[in-house]
């Protein structure tokens, strides 16, 4: 299911002393998640694809992730940044810190863009902090995930389609639009060439066939004069030679009634 999906958000509080010594059980603490894709989308819990679906194991697969190589966070101040990014056979995840260790991270498909990724956690870390900042430095595990909803919510909304929110996204989408129609119309061409091609076989075979039909029927007009001189001929000497057997007799009669005379 490679895709350019945006499908989770989860946000995370890191103590760094613990990721550095090794104690990953109490190093990540899950602040809010909210699953976007699940309204839509149903997986297996399988986390190691980094997303869970509906059995919510997404956030805590991420927590490994992060724990194997946890983001450099930013200088004091300086808001979010080290972004890193993962990618599993078919989901990537995009994370980064602050320098209190309040981490965003979200999962996207393979091939939702990273840059717009980075724009997002970068957006929602300022709304986050603004609103939640406070409470996130010392909040239990998943505290916040209904305080925060409404706000992931929106931030999901607003960059789940990329047409709206990134131009080379959108721009992308119309050169696929355009590649769409031209190979619908070169298609259309091609079909076209080959139902002319076909006309112009079909009508070089009726060429072809007028061409023997006339010649036939020339032939057999031919043939039909012959065949008409012939009974012609043939009927000519019918007739005279009946003639010659009525006449002659009649002829050597009157010659000799004559002699008589």
């Amino acid at each position: 299911m490679s895709d350019n999906k945006l499908r989770c958000v989860i946000a995370y509080r890191l103590n760094l002393a613990d990721l550095e010594s090794g104690h990953e059980a109490t190093a990540i603490t899950i602040l809010a998640k909210y699953d976007h894709a699940g309204k839509f989308e149903t997986h297996a819990g399988d986390t190691t694809t980094l997303y869970g679906g509906r059995d919510k194991n997404y956030a805590e697969a991420v927590s490994l992730v992060i724990a194997k190589d946890p983001p450099a966070g930013a200088t004091r101040g300086a808001g979010i940044s080290g972004f890193k990014v993962t990618q599993s056979d078919v989901h990537q995840v995009v994370y980064g810190a602050d320098s209190e260790g309040i981490c965003l991270a979200i999962i996207t498909g393979q091939q939702y863009p990273t840059r717009v990724s980075i724009a997002m956690l970068s957006e929602l870390y300022d709304k986050f902090n603004q609103n939640f900042g406070s409470d996130a430095k010392t909040a239990a595990a998943n505290s916040l995930t209904k305080k925060a909803k409404s706000l992931l919510t929106t931030m999901c909304g607003k960059y789940d389609d990329l047409k709206q929110i990134d131009k080379t996204s959108a721009l992308l989408d119309k050169v696929e639009t355009v590649k769409g129609t031209m190979q619908t119309n070169i298609a259309d061409m091609l079909e076209n060439t080959e139902k002319a091609d076909s006309i112009a076989q079909q009508s070089d075979q009726l060429n072809e066939q007028a061409s023997v039909f006339k010649k036939k029927s020339t032939d057999l007009r031919r043939q039909m004069r012959c065949k008409n001189l012939k009974m012609t001929i043939i009927l000519g000497l019918l007739i005279a030679g009946i003639l010659i057997i009525i006449l002659v007799p009649l002829i050597l009669r009157a010659k000799k009634a004559v002699k008589n005379d």
